[in-house]
């Protein structure tokens, strides 16, 4: 994959969603400034209003006219499946609303074991081949299917996955680094994490005893406040006054110091949300630092 991408990528599930069209040209546009340059969707973000995210990010890159210097990766498996007709249906929208004439990354975005994995392959294959695809990914497939996928690509010759997008932070490790990983080393695959942050939890604005916090995530985020949870935090708090970074930072640093992991997923509905973001871009922990995460968050 020729794919060169910015070391944080922009989920944009948050555009149409809890960010308004303004709002998202705004954050884009800071993302744009600060040199970033990968921007991750999909077809059915965000529900009941499918398609908005693909339609604001496709406004955008008219609007801007920036769409050759941007990575766009965007999905389809949530709205019918992997099958030949829908994959295909599915990116001529997905081209559209994005106003562009090729998809630089597009993924499977969960398994559909009602349907062969030779037809997606297949159906993904012709996308390549007609231009509308340069190259395809997976997310949400379990280590079986993915290896099943990877050896019937090189089998019969045809596009093969070259990324992976897991859950995976780091207080969501075990299924990425049992099952997947190992899948991602043996066929050098790409990893661009979500929920890198954990819903937010790993932002550190999710205290015992603090503020409400106004976010739709919430629920799931306060899930984490546990003692490992805790742990957790009390690293990142250190290393991120040992750095003077945000705590966001150094969470999306530890991912990235992983290997195979190429861009952490993170979203922003605001300018503030994603100036917490990017000072991961150009922070580098130590093997210490990386170790001390590992043992907190184990």
């Amino acid at each position: 994959m020729d794919l060169d991408v910015f070391r944080l990528c922009l989920g944009g599930n948050v555009f149409g969603w809890t960010a308004d069209e303004e709002a998202s040209f705004a954050v884009l546009d800071a993302y744009a400034e600060a040199g970033g340059n990968f921007i991750d969707t999909a077809d059915t973000y965000m529900r009941p209003n499918m398609g908005a995210s693909e339609t604001i990010i496709g406004r955008w890159m008219a609007a801007r006219g920036n769409r050759d210097e941007l990575v766009v990766a965007t999905k389809v498996g949530s709205d019918g499946g992997l099958s030949a007709r829908n994959i295909a249906e599915h990116a001529d929208g997905s081209l559209r609303r994005l106003q562009t004439d090729r998809l630089d990354l597009y993924y499977a975005h969960k398994d559909d074991p009602g349907v062969p994995v030779q037809e997606t392959l297949r159906a993904f294959d012709a996308l390549v081949r007609d231009g509308k695809v340069r190259y395809i990914a997976a997310s949400n497939l379990s280590g079986e299917r993915l290896t099943e996928s990877l050896e019937t690509s090189e089998r019969e010759g045809l596009a093969r996955y070259v990324a992976l997008q897991p859950h995976y932070n780091l207080l969501e490790r075990g299924r990425y680094e049992r099952e997947l990983a190992p899948v991602a080393d043996a066929h050098d695959l790409a990893v661009a994490p979500y929920y890198a942050l954990a819903k937010g939890f790993l932002t550190g604005k999710y205290r015992p005893g603090g503020a409400d916090v106004d976010s739709p995530r919430a629920q799931g985020a306060r899930a984490y406040m546990d003692e490992r949870g805790m742990r957790v935090l009390e690293a990142l708090d250190d290393i991120a006054a040992a750095h003077a970074t945000t705590v966001s930072a150094v969470a999306l640093a530890w991912l990235a110091a992983k290997p195979h992991v190429v861009a952490p997923i993170a979203s922003a509905r605001s300018v503030e949300q994603l100036e917490a973001l990017l000072p991961m871009a150009a922070l580098e922990l130590s093997a210490e630092e990386v170790a001390r995460l590992d043992d907190a968050s184990g």
